[in-house]
């Protein structure tokens, strides 16, 4: 089977689609996918499932939905639809705020999706409102455990770590994901620059990488990354996630990202190397001549921590 690879040797597999930057949260440190906010067109679903199709004849094998909030998105159940059923596409997950979650679980199972991570910074309500501007912590909650019952596997809870908010969350969140049968993923602050707000909140995980590993019996080094998923001697499972100054994790990305307006991104961090899709696609494009712009996207990757 077709693998692209971009000139560093890194085969691209998994493609992360952007499909609204509307949400209905403002947490404080949210960096929109590395999309310049503008609320713009968004792609159709028959043009997501397109650009899907041809992302597949490449040796495209994994999809993630994304935004702004993909569930605000009225048609989302007629995307995850139209993307599942797609020939050589094997696993389409989400990531989500989780407020929608509770509704929609079972149709987006039912639609297709195979898995869903969900962001959950904190177990506490009035941190919550904090970082999210909104009071909705028992909703996600809710959310999360139905996603479970309707059989979306695995759920994961992203925790982005904060300096002086919920560092002293760790262990609560490690024993909520373990009452729940989920995976914890503990998040490093990701910032373009590092700028007042990076300075103020940013955390180094390798101390809580460490008091991890100590409590594992098991570790697994995943091929995205090289993340380090950590087996607890409780059953727990925890995957760090270490984007910043990290030459391994770079080395290792496997992604390229897909604008809510159409735009191939070959790099989260960067916006000036970006291939539109959308537009030659609107203006009559073939399959092959997509294609070639999706291998000219790819072509533009190169590691920003090298």
């Amino acid at each position: 089977m077709l693998v692209l690879r971009d000139p560093f040797g890194r085969p691209v597999e998994n493609l992360r689609i952007s499909i609204t930057q509307k949400c209905n949260f403002g947490c404080f440190y949210c960096h929109r996918e590395g999309e310049i906010y503008s609320l713009g067109e968004e792609m159709r679903p028959e043009e997501i499932e397109r650009i899907v199709r041809v992302a597949a004849s490449l040796g495209i094998l994994s999809i993630k939905l994304t935004g702004g909030e993909p569930l605000l998105r009225s048609d989302v159940i007629e995307i995850v639809h139209r993307i599942s059923s797609v020939p050589r596409i094997k696993d389409v997950s989400m990531t989500t705020n989780g407020l929608l979650l509770e509704k929609y679980a079972a149709q987006l199972k039912e639609a297709g999706l195979s898995r869903v991570n969900v962001s959950l910074d904190t177990l506490n309500g009035e941190k919550f409102k904090m970082i999210t501007g909104v009071d909705a912590h028992e909703e996600v909650v809710r959310g999360i455990v139905r996603a479970k019952e309707a059989g979306l596997n695995p759920v994961k809870v992203n925790m982005v770590l904060l300096r002086g908010i919920n560092e002293d969350e760790v262990d609560d969140m490690i024993e909520f994901v373990k009452e729940n049968g989920l995976i914890l993923q503990i998040i490093e602050l990701e910032q373009f620059r590092e700028d007042a707000l990076y300075n103020q909140y940013h955390v180094n995980l390798d101390e809580v990488e460490n008091k991890v590993r100590e409590r594992s019996v098991k570790v697994i080094v995943r091929s995205m990354h090289h993340r380090r998923k950590y087996i607890l001697n409780d059953g727990a499972e925890i995957e760090i996630v270490k984007p910043m100054h990290n030459t391994e994790f770079c080395l290792n990305c496997n992604r390229i990202r897909l604008t809510s307006n159409g735009k191939l991104k070959p790099c989260l961090f960067r916006n000036d190397n970006l291939i539109d899709m959308l537009g030659p696609l609107r203006s009559g494009a073939s399959d092959d001549e997509l294609r070639n712009l999706f291998i000219e996207a790819v072509k533009k990757r190169k590691p920003f921590f090298s």
